[in-house]
């Protein structure tokens, strides 16, 4: 892929994510002319810096900001020096609620508008949607295949349909189950760290069972036996929440112990030690991994497999994202308004599940990945995936800005809520003191995602 086309790619991403901020501040303009309410600036970016343009075009100057991570209207309300008197029609604040509520949701209804207009034009044009899943087909086995998997019983074009009992529709998922099942991952059920203390006594009937026992101490070790299979949820699988295994996490001592046990018969202290940890030491062993393939339409359960310590099988997959056809007018808007419905249900799960600290900050990227992702997205599969991405960013954009926030326009409907439900307006003093300071929080925020941006770049993350 040479130079020009990603920096093209970038140009064009750059361009539509300008469109989706241009359009949510278009709604809030028209909206407000619509209603007869005076707009007296127009901004593309946050007010932060130098102004590269600003023009008076009638009524509106429209203005430029080196900051171009956002956008806004100013209407009189919002200058203290506005040469309009107080009962002016042209004011904000003296329209009706249902007009100001109109004004304020205007930006949210135009992205979500957008988004359904430009998934319709793919589905249009592309005559398919994707469907949000994927087949994996199983390919070859890589030079570092472990023995388990040579004789699994894959055969080329397999389709890898479960892994423990779990359906797999993502290629990440195949990733994250090894990974979760490797060798001597550090952690054991506290079951089975109990059978084997119980089978050390019985092998060991000599051995001080709750004391050290002495260095040069032979301890004959039991049959090793295979661990629990993982079981990853929805939400691991598609990095909305992390993995944590609610097993027992073995000491730095017992870690080292297992090491050097390694699957041995007998065991010679070479250090005073108690039989628990010898206990926890080989009860760290393999987690099997079930795969049920697909094979000429068949379910088909494989040999157990057991990834290595570095949580990799040693095989080489190949995956096709699925689409749904969108060639007649049924289908298009059907496939339209699936794609659309999944997407904001996503999206709000997962926000759902930042709010509840299920997703750690750390994680969250910001306009710097997107634009990077979409970048590459576009240089490599083309525009219309550009577009759906392009339409997922205008949801997300749609579904902040309506949050009950202060700052953003589902704080700003709230205090019509409120109006509405007391019958008079909330404190002009009150609103000020909570939109600045959450706008200021919004900003320290947005300067935390830069940077997780920044130093995902740096990583290699994205």
């Amino acid at each position: 892929m040479n130079f020009l086309h990603m920096f093209s790619s970038a140009i064009i991403m750059i361009l539509l994510i300008s469109l989706l901020i241009l359009i949510h501040e278009a709604g809030h303009f028209f909206a407000a002319k619509l209603v007869g309410i005076r707009v007296d600036k127009f901004g593309f970016g946050l007010p932060f810096g130098p102004t590269l343009f600003s023009k008076k075009i009638g009524e509106t100057e429209i203005l430029i900001h080196a900051f171009l991570l956002g956008g806004y209207v100013s209407f009189p309300d919002d200058e203290q020096d506005c040469d309009l008197p107080a009962d002016s029609p042209k004011r904000f604040c003296n329209k009706t609620l249902a007009q100001r509520a109109l004004v304020i949701s205007a930006g949210v209804i135009c992205n979500v508008l957008l988004a359904y207009f430009l998934i319709f034009c793919t589905g249009l044009v592309w005559k398919q949607l994707p469907d949000n899943k994927f087949v994996v087909k199983f390919e070859s086995f890589a030079s570092t295949a472990v023995q388990s998997a040579l004789n699994s019983g894959f055969e080329k074009g397999d389709v890898i349909y479960k892994i423990n009992g779990t359906k797999i529709d993502y290629p990440i998922a195949i990733n994250k189950f090894f990974t979760a099942s490797k060798e001597f991952d550090g952690f054991s059920a506290q079951n089975i760290i109990d059978n084997k203390f119980n089978e050390l006594k019985a092998l060991n009937p000599n051995i001080n069972s709750e004391g050290f026992i002495p260095e040069g101490t032979v301890v004959h070790i039991p049959a090793f036996t295979d661990e629990s299979p993982v079981n990853l949820t929805n939400d691991n699988i598609l990095g909305i929440e992390k993995y944590k295994s609610n097993e027992t996490e073995l000491s730095e001592v017992q870690k080292n112990l297992r090491d050097k046990i390694n699957y041995n018969t007998e065991y010679t202290a070479d250090k005073e030690i108690m039989l628990i940890d010898i206990a926890a030491a080989i009860s760290d062993t393999k987690k099997p991994v079930q795969i049920t393939v697909l094979r000429n339409g068949e379910e088909i359960n494989l040999n157990t497999v057991y990834p290595n310590k570095d949580g990799l099988l040693g095989i080489q997959q190949s995956f096709t994202e699925v689409y749904s056809e969108t060639k007649t007018l049924k289908q298009l808007i059907s496939g339209t308004f699936h794609y659309v419905n999944y997407n904001i249900g996503f999206m709000v799960y997962t926000l759902g599940k930042l709010f509840a600290g299920k997703i750690p900050v750390s994680e969250m990227n910001g306009i710097i990945a997107i634009t990077k992702i979409g970048t590459e997205l576009i240089a490599y599969k083309g525009i219309f995936d550009g577009l759906l991405l392009t339409a997922m960013i205008s949801l997300n954009l749609a579904i902040i800005n309506i949050l009950p926030i202060p700052a953003l326009d589902g704080g700003h409907l709230l205090f019509i809520i409120i109006e509405k439900v007391t019958g008079k307006p909330v404190s002009k003093k009150l609103i000020e003191v909570l939109s600045n300071f959450f706008f200021y929080l919004l900003i320290a925020f947005m300067i935390l995602i830069i940077y997780n941006d920044i130093h995902g770049w740096i990583i290699g993350k994205f």
